[in-house]
């Protein structure tokens, strides 16, 4: 039996993300939830948990008509995002790795109060 073909989800690295992102070419769209999130995230970006993307909720403000970085912890969450957003016509990359990733490539990570925060 053969599977049926699955296209493959865009994807770029946290370096490429960064470099997006700095430009304005891109918004990063974090879609983990909200303890996550709280505890330490890229600066900049911008939040949306997966469970209200899924549930149909409206990109923030700050996403909408602009190309969509989507950042989870590992890249599996982002992965989805990045399928439904593309699905509904908005131009959406998932970006590799996730925050482990950001924070191996010595990326900064910030708690919602700008001080130094944690991957968990």
């Amino acid at each position: 039996m053969t599977l049926p073909h699955r296209p493959r989800t865009p994807e770029i690295t946290v370096t490429e993300a960064v470099e997006r992102a700095r430009s304005g070419d891109a918004v990063l769209l974090d879609v983990r939830e909200t303890p996550e999130f709280t505890a330490g995230h890229a600066p900049d970006a911008v939040f949306l948990p997966l469970s209200a993307l899924a549930a149909g909720a409206d990109l923030p403000s700050e996403a909408r008509g602009r190309p969509v970085l989507a950042l989870c912890r590992s890249g599996n969450r982002s992965r989805q995002a990045t399928e439904i957003l593309n699905g509904r016509g908005i131009d959406t990359v998932n970006v590799a790795g996730g925050m482990r990733a950001w924070e191996q490539a010595g990326l900064p990570v910030r708690t919602a109060g700008g001080g130094p925060g944690q991957v968990v």
